[in-house]
């Protein structure tokens, strides 16, 4: 062994030292070596894991080196890692793969860290269509009779991560090879443990791929049989594992567990559910969980099947309606098990099972209230907290799936003993009564704001606001549901479009006081209080009508006041905790901002939007969050909205920082954000945005044809231009040729579509093409009866523009939003360009397409599709007038 690896040995041995300064020694020698030599550094490394004679500290850190050399948390840096690796001389890559390789299984601590190297290799190489041979290597390794138990472990260890971090379809055509290693090391003549339980955590992240097993009955019968086997296993790990299989094999194969069910899923999960042990407990639950979730949607999809006139693809078996009778009682018995000193983020049996009753309710409705009634009577006024907490609990979850018929008198009688409960001497019980009403002021609010119960409820809650953050929490959250409910609830006057007074109209200064109290208190970083309070502020001010208004002013003021408070705490701020509850406390600020802007009256905006805008640029100007910037282009957006053209100017003090954000391609919710605003700064300043066009088109321009911003944004700009047509008319012409031509080469944009998140960005970037397309047309036709000399210069493109419609018309997947905007284009090119349109729009493809927006339930698609026929009718019966006028 040279010299230089005794000494990389020495260093690696250090990295678990005790010794801060050695430590760090360590750390400055590794990262020098890795920048001095990579390849050879994880040569070097690789040889140091595969050697059995070095010790196993060395060996464990020359594994955790190579893998952090090879993959990151971070995407951007994962990728450039993997393509880092994929440039290195191969005779080097095939070396370092030879001895991770033959290092599985020669190691003496666990996990192994060869198994992690190999499998962040493969990660990088499978998917280029190297390293063909690994897969049959690592079966050979399980399945071969003189394997030894930790080269097992190890090999399934690896299998198990590759299967978790790669691209199931990658391994698909492998998925045989894969099953036969993992099955041999399930069975359950496997004397190891330690080999049984890697093979099925392997099964767990390998079930994407191995659909095509599922499907053949007779293998499906044997993995379901070596899966329910393991699920006996007296070792809990494996049993736990073998659980969360069934779990994810129901999710995904769910329309084959018909002839399983009844002798194996159901009897071992109940069992499981019974479990003292809580990680098997919460795999028995689980289960039953995600059997109501998947009949929901095929509850869903049913329904959908027949609206579309066709039989659903899959049907529900019921199995949740069926087993009521014996899960519910396990489960009431476990929401009975609460811990006293629960932490939120602790998932234990009782908070599983309080949603597992939720999840059934809406599965099963009114079928479950005879299941669950009784121990509601019976228990909500126990000695035992444990029982009033659980019985408020039932009651709370299962309320969202309840018909209305059966909810309202129950929720009516339950409400003196719930307002009751408000003043428990149990803070837990205090904190589910509290999300009871959260829930009941959300789903059945008209209860809530019943004369006969408001009084006394809001005595009760506005005591909760005051108790400990858990229930204050749950307390804002009833606020935010009573608040939308009375302003829903009542009495619109037609001439403002708003009601005059509502329900809470002679309580609502003292409850906006009360929240902004609770916003200040010393503990709002608690049970997530403080966002919490401010959301109940926002919904409060949001629904408040018009003889509210004088505590909406204040409200205001109160808001900017604190603004310039926190502003000024900048130079205060001394650590990174500092620093992340200072951003997250200005977001909050700048979100209720929007919310009071949006309620002041056009004559009062003025006379605050200078001190509104002299925070937002102290904002801009001190703060490099993301977040933060976001949420303040946000409140700029909410005042260009209120002060229309009074907008105008601030725009030369702030067009510096919306170019900032135009440009800020990293955090592209910012950028997106900067593009909206874009749109609202030119709706309202109109002509007057004239003199910043140029330098934004530029930006705009530049982001659509730059790779490093994010796909979302592009939609968004492509609608933005059609805003800024519609403001600045002719003036458009300069930008006309550029955008045309990127228009036309957007709208030529194809995607996977196998990929649903692809095919949903097709259509928001089809539905961007087709308002640019709108804006243009309209923005170019000008307000007169005849068309605008300048709109000529499209006609040369309409042809193309009508090609686009036709495509987005006869696309099966297209969504209700491009429908709307095509029909709405159709309109509009009939209205501009008169009866030359009839030919090119009167085709098959475009009036199916009108016929099914008039028929659309979303009331734009059904009003465009409508105005856009007859805008062609009109067009026909003036040819059909012209013609027997000649």
């Amino acid at each position: 062994m040279d010299q230089e690896t005794i000494q990389l040995i020495q260093i690696l041995e250090k990295t678990v030292s005790p010794d801060k300064n050695e430590l760090e020694q360590a750390s400055k020698f590794l990262e020098a070596a890795a920048v001095t030599n990579l390849p050879g550094f994880i040569k070097t490394l690789s040889e140091i894991l595969r050697h059995g004679g070095n010790s196993p500290v060395a060996r464990m850190a020359a594994g955790l080196q190579l893998k952090n050399q090879l993959t990151s948390k971070d995407a951007n840096i994962k990728h450039s890692y993997q393509n880092r690796w994929l440039s290195f001389p191969e005779e080097i890559r095939d070396y370092i793969k030879k001895n991770i390789v033959g290092a599985l299984g020669t190691e003496t601590s666990r996990p192994s860290s060869a198994a992690q190297c190999v499998a962040y290799v493969a990660v990088t190489e499978l998917p280029q269509g190297q390293w063909p041979v690994l897969i049959n290597q690592l079966v050979n390794n399980v399945v071969h009779a003189n394997s030894t138990e930790m080269q097992k472990e190890a090999t399934l260890e690896a299998i198990g991560y590759i299967c978790q971090e790669i691209d199931s379809e990658v391994l698909v055509s492998q998925s045989n090879a894969i099953l036969t290693a993992i099955i041999h090391g399930m069975r359950s003549t496997e004397p190891s443990s330690h080999v049984r339980l890697a093979a099925t955590q392997a099964l767990l992240n390998s079930l994407e791929f191995t659909r095509a097993n599922f499907d053949k009955e007779s293998e499906r019968n044997f993995i379901m049989e070596v899966v329910c086997e393991a699920t006996q296993s007296p070792d809990s790990q494996i049993k736990v594992a073998a659980l969360q299989c069934l779990v994810k094999i129901l999710s995904l194969y769910y329309q084959y567990m018909e002839p399983y069910m009844a002798q194996a899923l159901f009897p071992i999960t109940l069992e499981a559910m019974k479990s003292e042990n809580d990680a098997i407990s919460l795999q028995g639950i689980e289960f039953w969980s995600n059997v109501s979730d998947e009949e929901v949607d095929l509850a869903i999809e049913d329904t959908e099947a027949e609206v579309a006139g066709r039989p659903p693809a899959r049907v529900s078996r019921h199995y949740a309606k069926g087993a009521l009778h014996y899960i519910v009682p396990v489960l009431l018995q476990k929401l009975t098990k609460q811990e006293e000193l629960d932490d939120d983020d602790d998932w234990n049996p009782s908070k599983a099972a309080g949603v597992c009753l939720m999840l059934l309710a809406t599965c099963c409705e009114d079928e479950i209230v005879p299941h669950v009634l009784p121990f509601i009577e019976e228990n909500i006024k126990s000695d035992n907290w444990r029982f009033r907490d659980a019985s408020l609990m039932v009651f709370g979850a299962i309320l969202g799936g309840l018909d209305a018929n059966t909810l309202k008198p129950l929720v009516e009688t339950a409400m003196p003993t719930l307002i009751q409960l408000m003043y428990d001497n149990s803070v837990i019980v205090r904190d589910t009564a509290a999300w009871t009403f959260g829930r009941i002021c959300e789903i059945i609010p008209e209860v809530a704001i019943n004369d006969h119960f408001l009084k006394p409820l809001l005595e009760s809650l506005i005591r909760g606001l005051k108790s400990e953050p858990r229930v204050a929490a749950n307390v804002c959250w009833a606020f935010t549901g009573l608040a939308e409910a009375a302003y829903e609830n009542a009495d619109v006057n037609e001439e403002t479009n708003q009601p005059d007074t509502y329900v809470l109209s002679q309580y609502f200064e003292f409850i906006v006081q009360n929240l902004l109290e609770t916003t200040d208190r010393a503990d709002g970083a608690h049970a997530n209080l403080r966002p919490a309070a401010y959301e109940a502020l926002m919904e409060m001010v949001k629904n408040s009508p018009k003889d509210c208004y004088i505590t909406v002013q204040r409200t205001t003021m109160v808001i900017l006041e604190r603004l310039q408070q926190v502003l000024q705490m900048e130079t205060h701020i001394s650590s990174h905790k500092d620093r992340s509850q200072y951003n997250d406390l200005q977001s909050l600020l700048c979100g209720t901002l929007q919310s009071v802007l949006r309620k002041v009256t056009p004559e009062d905006a003025p006379q605050i939007s200078d001190a509104i805008m002299t925070a937002m640029l102290t904002m801009f100007n001190s703060n490099k969050s993301g977040g933060v910037q976001e949420d303040a282009l946000m409140a700029v957006s909410t005042l260009v909205e209120v002060l229309g053209e009074g907008f105008l100017k601030y725009m030369d003090a702030f067009k510096p920082f919306l170019y900032i954000g135009l440009k800020n391609h990293q955090e592209y919710q910012v950028c997106g954000t900067a593009v909206g605003l874009t749109g609202d700064i030119f709706r309202a300043l109109k002509m007057k945005a004239l003199p910043y066009c140029d330098e934004i088109m530029h930006l705009l321009l530049e982001n659509l044809s730059d790779n490093s911003v994010h796909r979302s944004v592009k939609p968004q700009i492509l609608s933005v231009f059609g805003d800024i047509v519609l403001s600045i008319g002719p003036e458009f012409k300069k930008y006309l040729d550029v955008v045309l031509s990127t228009l036309a080469q957007a709208s030529q944009a194809q995607v996977d579509r196998n990929d649903f998140e692809m095919v949903e960005y097709l259509n928001e970037l089809r539905e961007g093409v087709l308002d640019a397309y709108t804006g243009i047309v309209q923005g170019l036709k000008g307000d007169g009866a005849t068309a605008h000399p300048d709109l000529l210069i499209v006609e040369p493109h309409i042809p193309f523009i009508v090609q686009f419609i036709i495509v987005v018309a006869r696309d099966p997947e297209h969504s209700e939003g491009t429908i709307a905007v095509a029909a709405g284009l159709v309109g509009d090119l009939c209205s501009a360009f008169g009866t030359r349109m009839l030919q090119l729009l009167d085709l098959d493809s475009i009036n199916e397409m009108l016929v099914a927006g008039r028929k659309s339930r979303v009331s734009r698609t059904k009003t465009l599709a409508t105005w856009a026929t007859k805008e062609l009718r009109k067009l026909k019966n003036n040819v059909t007038t012209a013609a027997v006028a000649s």
